[in-house]
């Protein structure tokens, strides 16, 4: 490939869907534990840092199922798509 073409990236269906279902069980069990759960996840999110989330209800667990960058793909595209 040549530096001056633009790459593709491309998430499955699946991976969008389990993405979602991430984020949203995180973020409630950090707000249940009375965190700020925006900042929790985009410090995790660029630090890679499991210890912004809580290991409450297996959040932490849950998160590092899926790579910092699907995460990532899919805030993005819910927000553009809105």
């Amino acid at each position: 490939m040549k530096n001056n073409e633009t790459m593709m990236f491309n998430v499955e269906k699946e991976k969008k869907n389990e993405a979602k279902e991430i984020l949203t069980t995180v973020y409630q069990a950090l707000k249940e534990k009375g965190y700020n759960p925006i900042n929790q996840i985009v410090g995790y999110i660029l630090s890679g840092d499991p210890t912004y989330i809580t290991s409450y209800n297996n959040a932490r667990a849950v998160i590092r199922r899926l790579e910092r960058d699907e995460l990532l793909e899919e805030i993005v595209r819910n927000y553009l798509e809105k």
